[in-house]
């Protein structure tokens, strides 16, 4: 078992539903399941199956831990730029991890230094990206990165996921850190869990007196409904 200050390592622990997932990256529940539990397909004599991008615990129901959840994040940055080809990622993948001495290395530092280029590389010559399609891909991969922070160990311990349709308009108010909270995602600084703070907006509290409830500031407030509910600008 991985071990975080001499106890279970929060990060290994199978806490998300599939659908949390969904919701807390943005990204189609659909689409989380192929990548970390597998899909069927069609094939001239039967049926084939895709095996998973991300191993995850081989339990029921399919849960992720906050390290799967890291990993989602960052392939998540493929999914938004290139229509993703598994077994071609899949590759991609293999090759980068077998020059990455590190466990999930999606989730590690040393997929910022050295990795992203590797894996550029590698999917890069499968799919025949051009030059500017690698490029952007490499953007869009460190816009991602840049969403993770690492403990001194370079394995990530804090997550602020995409809020807002434009990247780069996605302030760093939420975050998902498996020590606090048990993993949900909560306003960064206060441990309020976003979902609480929805609940009451949705019962009828103001913006304004959860922002006074919780003395916390109304920007952050709103912020944290914005990643549960649309709300007005």
């Amino acid at each position: 078992m991985n071990k975080l200050y001499g106890k279970l390592d929060p990060r290994s622990i199978p806490t998300y539903s599939i659908g949390d997932a969904a919701r807390y990256l943005r990204i189609p529940a659909a689409t989380i399941r192929s990548w970390t539990v597998g899909r069927k397909y069609p094939k001239a004599e039967g049926e084939g199956f895709f095996a998973p991008l991300i191993p995850i615990p081989n339990r029921r129901p399919k849960l992720l831990s906050f390290t799967n959840m890291v990993e989602v994040h960052v392939l998540r940055a493929i999914r938004q730029h290139h229509n993703i080809d598994l077994g071609k990622v899949r590759k991609a993948l293999d090759y980068m991890e077998e020059n990455l001495p590190v466990a999930h290395p999606l989730a590690h530092t040393e997929f910022r230094t050295d990795g992203v280029d590797l894996f550029i590389e590698r999917y890069g010559e499968l799919i025949n990206a051009s030059d500017d399609g690698q490029s952007q891909l490499k953007i869009a991969l460190n816009a991602h990165l840049e969403r993770i922070e690492p403990d001194d160990s370079g394995l990530a311990i804090k997550l602020y996921p995409f809020t807002r349709t434009h990247e780069e308009d996605n302030p760093r108010i939420v975050v998902i850190d498996p020590r606090i909270s048990f993993g949900r995602l909560v306003v960064e600084g206060t441990g309020i869990p976003t979902s609480i703070l929805a609940e009451r907006y949705r019962a009828g509290d103001s913006i304004d007196d959860l922002a006074e409830d919780y003395r916390c500031d109304r920007f952050k407030v709103e912020e944290a409904i914005r990643c549960e509910l649309p709300i007005a600008a």
